[in-house]
């Protein structure tokens, strides 16, 4: 078999506006998984051109488990002076605790302004810049590449340190313990299931492409059970597509499955829940083997719709 070569892809061919286009497509939860997996924090985007005083941020977004502010600004071009000026009077205006600055190329100047600012602003503000690319092999779709080009000093030992450091009770530990295993397990055996960075909580989310669910994986130390479930956080409309085929649904993922809206709540969520305890340590090789398989299992299926 021969080998093929790789071709850069100029930004502006498939996304010719920077707001319209760029600024579209990565605000969907798949390609913001991009992003979060290089930055080391989950982001969860708020809105799009955020109102910042007479300007205007390309989004606004918090990271999922903390709730930090985080400003993304997108410049399909060189860096420049006057981006640089408007991320610190957003960060400012909106008090942000994480800046990134998406831009086609950065200049060495810019490069050091931003370390500079990492190295004289306390642990409470963070400033990236990341370039992003597009490359082609042959004639296959394009593939963006997202290259962090300046970070905080330290920075995945710093957020490793925050979750090690907080007080936690030994319930949190103990979950953050098991996702991580969980994450190491699927590494291990070569998993192609994107597994982000674990919390101290009791769930831990999977993207299967789509804006309105993802998949939930639960451990319940108060019922001793596990769940691995659809969580539509605010679409009926979605919920009651899946409902139609229910019965298709269940057959091709072998079990029935628990379907309910939220009371009081927009959310509704379709579950298949197994009898767990979170203390038994021997049981977790086989409660990692039985999430692997209901996470493909769900992504295949509830993909379809």
């Amino acid at each position: 078999m021969g080998l093929s070569r790789l071709k850069k892809i100029d930004l502006r061919e498939y996304w010719t506006h920077e707001a319209y286009d760029f600024t579209t497509w990565l605000s969907k939860s798949n390609n913001l998984e991009l992003l979060s997996d290089e930055v080391g924090v989950e982001i969860s985007l708020l809105e799009t051109e955020a109102s910042v005083g007479r300007f205007k941020v390309d989004m606004l977004a918090e990271e999922a488990n903390t709730g930090r502010k985080i400003i993304i600004e997108n410049q399909l071009e060189k860096t420049d002076h006057d981006h640089l000026g408007k991320l610190i009077t957003y960060a400012s205006g909106l008090e942000a605790n994480i800046v990134i600055w998406i831009v086609k190329e950065a200049l060495e100047e810019h490069q050091q302004a931003i370390s500079w600012l990492n190295e004289h602003t306390d642990g409470e503000l963070s400033f990236f810049l990341i370039q992003i690319e597009l490359w082609q092999i042959d004639d296959s779709n394009y593939a963006p590449k997202i290259n962090v080009i300046a970070k905080p000093n330290d920075w995945y030992k710093e957020v490793k340190n925050t979750i090690e450091t907080t007080k936690l009770t030994e319930t949190k530990k103990l979950q953050l313990e098991f996702w991580t295993s969980l994450k190491e397990y699927s590494k291990d055996i070569n998993s192609t299931i994107n597994f982000r960075n674990p919390y101290p909580q009791h769930w831990y989310d999977v993207s299967f492409g789509s804006s309105d669910a993802h998949i939930s994986l639960t451990v319940n130390t108060q019922r001793d059970e596990i769940a691995c479930e659809i969580y539509i956080s605010d679409s009926k409309e979605t919920f009651f597509r899946y409902l139609e085929h229910k019965e298709s649904i269940e057959n091709n993922i072998g079990s029935k499955l628990e379907w309910y809206e939220l009371p009081e709540k927009k959310a509704s969520r379709i579950k298949l829940t197994k009898e767990f305890i979170l203390d038994n340590k021997e049981k977790w090789e086989e409660a990692f083997i039985w999430f692997i398989e209901k996470v493909r299992l769900f992504q295949d299926e509830f993909s379809k719709y």
